[in-house]
């Protein structure tokens, strides 16, 4: 501890914002407050990802006001993910968080997390022990989305933990390190591994605006959904091998007993077993085909190797 009883780390937080207007003076004053205790020496990373709102007229008026905070301006929307990634690489704090700027994930939090970090642990998930606002269905997709992402998927990932976490500097580093053109960070944070640990909470309901991400309204979770699939598990191909060898056996029993039905003189009803053999066939063609294409697509983005974002303009930044 420093004499005035604070912690003396290095801190960054990393703060995506994507029309946020209506959050972002709330959102300064609660983070300053939580960071007060606990460090003098700490930097607030907002990655602008291209809003359309007043969100960037605000925060050049935060950054004027206080010297801590930065601004990194995109060209345009380029996602969440990629806004994260980008605050990262702009950090250089000994212990990196990641908040939202909903309001949704409390940055009273902050001092758990430190604690934790001081602790040892590289990397500090926050599990959600309940969530305001939010619909049962709403809840009852999204958990059983966690669990079959869990159950294809080789490794374990924690469950209802969002990207609201701490990653101290080493893991920040490995992260950068795998260069993804669309990535999966809540997965590619457990990936890393190091020691690793949570802090529990109750989620909050959004402070102002709209969910960005509706989840019968946006193609984003799913896509979110889809993406924790492909980037950590070979098993869907697997389930299309395994599937394509039962429909093959089974369509070579069918064609056995049609002989043996033949020879024995049986009545063979041809139109509804045609109809239902081909639509059968061909749902299982189509469903395995766009498997495929799913890791060929991401085979694609990666191939293409454009960089994950391009800067409008930076604001606090010394070079």
């Amino acid at each position: 501890l420093a004499e005035n009883g604070t912690t003396g780390v290095e801190l960054s937080i990393v703060v995506p914002i994507f029309n946020e207007q209506e959050n972002i003076p709330l959102l300064f004053q609660k983070l300053e407050a939580a960071i007060a205790p606990i460090t003098p020496d700490y930097e607030i990373v907002v990655v602008n990802d291209g809003s359309r709102d007043n969100s960037l007229g605000l925060l050049r008026q935060e950054a004027k006001r206080n010297s801590h905070i930065k601004v990194v301006s995109f060209s345009r929307n380029f996602g969440h993910q990629i806004a994260i990634t980008a605050g990262m690489e702009f950090s250089k704090g000994d212990a990196v968080v990641i908040i939202d700027a909903d309001l949704q994930d409390p940055p009273e939090l902050l001092p758990q997390l430190i604690d934790e970090y001081e602790k040892g642990s590289d990397i500090v998930h926050t599990t959600r022990t309940s969530r305001e606002g939010e619909s049962a269905i709403k809840m009852l997709i999204t958990r059983a989305a966690y669990r079959i992402i869990n159950f294809t998927s080789d490794i374990e990932f924690p469950k209802n933990s969002g990207i609201f976490k701490l990653l101290s500097r080493r893991a920040v580093n490995e992260l950068l390190k795998l260069k993804e053109k669309d990535p999966y960070l809540r997965g590619l944070m457990t990936w890393v591994g190091f020691k690793q640990s949570q802090v529990y909470y109750k989620r909050e309901r959004r402070f102002a605006g709209q969910p960005h991400y509706p989840l019968l309204r946006s193609i984003n979770p799913a896509r979110t959904f889809v993406l924790g699939i492909v980037s950590f598990s070979l098993m869907p191909l697997n389930v299309c091998l395994l599937l394509g060898f039962l429909t093959s056996f089974s369509a070579f029993l069918y064609l056995i007993a049609v002989v043996v039905m033949k020879f024995m003189d049986i009545n063979l009803p041809g139109w509804s077993a045609l109809m239902s053999a081909i639509l059968f066939l061909g749902g299982m063609q189509l469903t395995t085909t766009g498997v495929l294409g799913l890791y060929i697509g991401r085979i694609y983005t990666e191939a293409k190797n454009r960089p994950l974002y391009v800067i409008e303009s930076t604001l606090g930044f010394d070079t």
